[in-house]
């Protein structure tokens, strides 16, 4: 444990915790680096099939990059001071990996998002798979109000997420939306009570866990590569992936595994 983000491994989920709730679990450069190596760490570990990632305390899952730190850092308003800094501002897969943008995950990341969730904080949701939201949450892009952009993968994923009206309005506007909201428009899969939302996204993360691991991750990939492109294209990466599926061990223990009564034992081959 550190005092930015928490692992807990439980069989093969991974759950992340940003921890620093006196400060809304704001991303400070430290916890960017952090965060970044846990991401690399569980993209690069076979034994582990899918990650969860929420925030520490019951106020914020995150609120965004810390704007006595971070935001200051990147504008240039202040110098790096320790190797937390200097890496970040020099280690592009600091924010490729952080912020799950562009960097290649195929393993299923699921949100536990346990309150407020804004600016790099609800573009860190964006690069989640499925997302598990508390009643009391809210989601915003504040960063047009400071004159700053929602870079962080907001401008290219959420129009492919939400009708393109909803989203400048929530990037233009800088106005948040409630837990029912963003689960109306389908930005969450679910709102419960706070204290079931943990529970349940873990829950959900060891159900997919339990299934073939080749399999979830050429689902994820195909849908992320075959997004925005067209059906014929789609149709070729849809096949390639049928045709590397079909060829795993996996792929063959599953329906015998299911012929023979009998709990499947997925080897990832």
């Amino acid at each position: 444990m550190t005092d930015s983000l928490h692992l807990h491994r439980e069989g093969a989920v991974l759950t992340l915790t940003l921890d620093a709730p006196a400060r809304r679990n704001a991303l400070t450069p430290e916890m960017l680096c952090r965060l970044a190596d846990a991401v690399i760490d569980f993209a690069a570990d076979p034994a582990l099939r899918v990650a969860v990632i929420t925030g520490a305390g019951s106020q914020a899952f995150c609120a965004g990059g810390d704007l006595q730190r971070t935001l200051p850092l990147m504008t240039g308003d202040r110098q790096a001071e320790d190797d937390w800094d200097r890496r970040l501002l020099t280690d592009p897969l600091v924010m490729a990996a952080s912020g799950l943008r562009d960097y290649p995950l195929d393993k299923p990341v699921i949100a536990a998002i346990n309150g407020h969730c804004l600016a790099a904080g609800f573009e860190l949701m964006l690069g989640t798979d499925i997302r598990i939201a508390a009643d009391h949450a809210r989601f915003g892009l504040p960063e047009v109000q400071r004159a700053l952009l929602p870079f962080a993968g907001s401008m290219a994923r959420l129009p492919r997420q939400v009708p393109q009206a909803l989203a400048l309005e929530l990037m233009l506007t800088g106005d948040p939306i409630d837990a029912a909201t963003a689960l109306r428009i389908g930005l969450v899969n679910r709102v419960l009570p706070a204290a079931e939302v943990l529970p349940a996204a873990q829950a959900l993360a060891h159900r997919i866990a339990a299934n073939g691991p080749l399999a979830v991750q050429a689902v994820k990939r195909t849908v992320r590569e075959a997004s925005g492109q067209p059906l014929a294209v789609a149709f070729e990466l849809e096949n390639e992936a049928k045709r590397q599926i079909m060829a795993t061990e996996d792929a063959r223990e599953g329906p015998r595994a299911f012929m023979e009564k009998r709990a499947a034992v997925y080897r990832g081959r």
